[in-house]
């Protein structure tokens, strides 16, 4: 079990996708991104601010913190690549659910500045909908690394233009 873990991770962290798979990864995120917009401007999680300053040492704490620290768990591990499962969508269910439930792990422990946010209903429904897409995007390509990219991207917008440096306070 541990060696085809363990093979699994290191196929994914050194597989890139194919022409055809980052069209794909690009109509995912678009999806993902469009969906977690729709739902964090309706309900207030996200709104507009003027840039927080930090922002090169933002985008490279965020690549280690969550993007990498994040995928390699969830979507490495948990999320099978291509044909290795018979069930793929059971698995992508389990890791979209652990994933959710890791920040309100995160904000009862070691976060609790964060809690009056992670704890929100619209920033779980968020985790979950990035979690998804993240999963599609691990389970047609093989590769974590369209993953680790959209997980960055989102986190760096959130914490420089849409109020997300104030959650983690």
């Amino acid at each position: 079990m541990f060696l085809k873990t363990y093979r699994r991770l290191l196929f994914s962290l050194t597989t890139l996708p194919a022409q055809r798979g980052w069209l794909f990864c690009l109509a995912v995120s678009a999806i993902t991104l469009a969906t977690m917009a729709a739902i964090g401007f309706t309900t207030g999680l996200y709104h507009l601010t003027p840039a927080e300053p930090g922002l090169p040492l933002r985008m490279l704490t965020v690549l280690f913190i969550p993007a990498l620290g994040e995928e390699i768990p969830f979507r490495g591990l948990l999320t099978p690549g291509p044909g290795e499962s018979r069930r793929p969508w059971l698995a992508i269910a389990l890791s979209t659910t652990l994933y959710t439930l890791w920040h309100v792990v995160e904000a009862l422990t070691f976060l609790p500045g964060a809690a009056s946010v992670f704890l929100r209903p619209d920033f779980l429904l968020c985790c979950a909908v990035l979690g998804l897409g993240c999963a599609v995007m691990r389970l047609k390509t093989g590769s974590l690394w369209p993953a680790v990219g959209l997980h960055w991207l989102l986190v760096v917008v959130w914490q420089t233009w849409l109020g997300g440096v104030s959650a983690l306070s």
